[in-house]
């Protein structure tokens, strides 16, 4: 039985696992290999690293992990969750199955865009989720923003921050709330509410095409795409979700389950109204979750490994 297993591989998992395999512990890092910034080149606002590789980071925290011989990273998929403290058990897609005494969840979020042809394609290489993330790299660029409703207070704010020529695409009726459609007449960004059929070209020459046969040319897209918490596991361990799917934890990342905490883009306190998505915020979560949860092992009388 492993003292800590870690379920996901990316900032927050691998951070979680190196605090814990330099306190001794023994610990399975079990990892999908589908990292949710997969499709960028480049990772900002983390320290030391800014303008990197997020690819490179996350070789860079395995190949560290390898100095830790009680420290086990391995590719795979956990299926399914069930015990209790002292005594979880993880089913793995391959068949085989892995115990441990407490569980550290950093499964992270999927990124569900709107169905444009040629969207997905492009995402996270001309088009962005996230201005904090990529913000600085379009600024003075020519951008549109495909969003609606609430998520159209996305256009405003690259509209401050970046650009004087920006375009929502509500594609199809504007259900913008009237705050923040006069917030988008204030800014002077123009709405087009004929529907997306398609995104064509490349960063600093992109196309999108209407359904009226109207084209619009923009360098760069931004769209707040929907995002699906990756949680199975914790409904199965019966761990309180928050009303956006996320897990809750407290300051010490513990979920409502004992023994099992969660830490990264899927979990976050109740006060906070969604996680900060962001690689350096998810790396502290897992630093914060693994010092008190070697806190909680040290304190249950574990037995280290000489």
């Amino acid at each position: 039985m492993y003292e800590v297993i870690v379920v996901g591989g990316g900032p927050a998992g691998l951070s979680a696992a190196l605090v814990l395999g330099r306190q001794r512990r023994r610990v399975l890092v079990i990892d999908a290999g589908r990292p949710r910034n997969a499709p960028a080149a480049e990772m900002h606002m983390y320290l030391g690293r800014d303008g990197g590789s997020p690819a490179l980071l996350l070789a860079d925290g395995r190949a560290e992990l390898a100095a830790y011989p009680t420290v086990e990273v391995r590719r795979g998929r956990v299926v399914a969750a069930g015990g209790q403290t002292g005594a979880f058990t993880l089913a793995l897609e391959d068949g085989g199955s892995e115990e441990a005494a407490r569980l550290v969840l950093a499964c992270g979020l999927t990124d569900l865009p709107v169905d444009v042809p040629g969207l997905r394609e492009r995402w996270g290489r001309s088009v962005f989720h996230c201005p904090f993330c990529h913000g600085y790299e379009t600024n003075g660029k020519t951008l549109a923003v495909i969003g609606n409703g609430a998520d159209a207070m996305l256009a405003a704010y690259v509209a401050d921050r970046y650009s004087t020529d920006v375009v929502l695409c509500t594609n199809g009726p504007s259900t913008m709330p009237e705050p923040v459609a006069a917030i988008m007449k204030a800014g002077d960004v123009t709405v087009i509410e004929t529907p997306l059929t398609a995104l064509e070209g490349e960063l600093d020459a992109l196309t999108l095409r209407f359904a009226d046969g109207v084209e619009l040319e923009r360098q760069a897209v931004y769209h707040r795409a929907p995002t699906l918490p990756s949680t199975e596991l914790a409904v199965q361990l019966g761990c309180a979700l928050l009303p956006d799917g996320c897990v809750e934890v407290d300051e010490y990342g513990r979920t409502s389950v004992a023994g099992v905490y969660a830490a990264g883009d899927a979990a976050h306190l109740k006060a906070v109204p969604e996680p900060v998505t962001l690689v350096g915020p998810s790396a502290a979560d897992g630093v914060r979750a693994a010092v008190w949860l070697e806190q909680e092992l040290f304190r249950a009388g574990l037995p280290v490994p000489l």
